[in-house]
């Protein structure tokens, strides 16, 4: 089992989503974000002053999978938030050591679901 945490542009999420639905992967939580990278913001001009922004609004991908569902969310991710231009994100790949499905007591890769 494997936690995938995707940082990507808010305008991409829809996207997103819908190519990990075409590999049946739509178990996720979605959080808005801010934060900085190699952008390192912008600069804005606001009623004649300047100013700037120096952290950006990200979405929170965090995705659940088990191993064979690993790659094709990642493949799916890149394609559907690749721009091609700074600021399109990471990925993060997490050893997931356990998990309960509160319902029902599940545990494990069976409590993550197929």
């Amino acid at each position: 089992m494997k936690m995938i945490v995707a940082i990507i542009r808010p305008e991409r999420l829809e996207a997103v989503q819908e190519a990990l639905a075409k590999h049946e992967i739509c178990l996720m939580t979605a959080s808005d974000v801010r934060g900085c990278g190699r952008q390192r913001g912008f600069k804005e001009n606001f009623r004649g002053s300047e100013g700037v922004i120096r952290l950006l609004s990200k979405v929170k991908l965090e995705i659940a999978v088990n191993e064979n569902f690993v790659q094709p969310a990642i493949k799916s991710i890149i394609e559907a938030a690749q721009s091609g231009k700074i600021g399109d994100g990471k990925i993060f790949v997490l050893p997931l050591e356990e998990c309960y499905r509160i319902r029902t007591g599940e545990t494990g890769s069976v409590a993550i679901g197929p």
